[in-house]
């Protein structure tokens, strides 16, 4: 009943590689993020996240305490791989594996671009945005900057040039190794 959390930069491909893997595997997915995000309910992806924040629902700390609730409650029953930016640190001692994603911030607003279909000024833009919302608002919320779950993780990758199926490649191949998946 393997729980695998998966987390990482904005942009670095931590929502793609968890549905990916979850599918590869046969495993549950929850997104901790898309569950925020629909509750707004215009917008490209980016620009739900930020959004999302500066609501009044979306910046209260009740809010993301339940989401997150939420996920730790997926987590008990297994058999999942839950994505979402705090889980290495808040859902810890409910999985088995955790994964970091990281990327230089040019590619992932790169990605950004791509995806929201927007110039990679106004990718930038909006990467640095959500960044900030998120940082402040998490330290604020829960007492430390999410990006030092990278020290937490089980396994830290670079997705700068690899696609998801090579990043999912290799987690599983970890996962492997660690006889948490056949």
């Amino acid at each position: 009943m393997p729980v695998i959390v998966i987390s990482g930069q904005p942009g670095c491909g931590s929502s793609t590689t968890a549905k990916l893997l979850a599918k590869k595997l046969r495993l549950k997915h929850f997104s901790v993020g898309d569950y925020n995000k629909s509750h707004v309910r215009k917008g490209r992806e980016t620009e739900k996240s930020i959004v999302m924040w500066k609501t009044r629902k979306g910046a209260s700390k009740k809010f993301h305490i339940d989401s997150d609730a939420l996920a730790k409650e997926y987590a008990k029953k297994g058999n999942i791989v839950i994505d979402g930016k705090l889980q290495i640190k808040l859902a810890k001692g409910f999985y088995d594996f955790s994964v970091w994603l990281k990327a230089p911030k040019k590619v992932r607003a790169e990605r950004y671009a791509r995806r929201d279909k927007i110039t990679l000024k106004e990718a930038e833009k909006k990467l640095r945005e959500k960044e900030k919302l998120e940082r402040k608002n998490w330290l604020r919320i829960y007492g430390f900057n999410y990006f030092s779950q990278q020290e937490e993780a089980d396994l830290v990758l670079d997705t700068a040039d690899k696609k998801p199926e090579k990043v999912v490649e290799i987690i599983i191949r970890k996962l492997r190794a660690r006889g948490l998946v056949e």
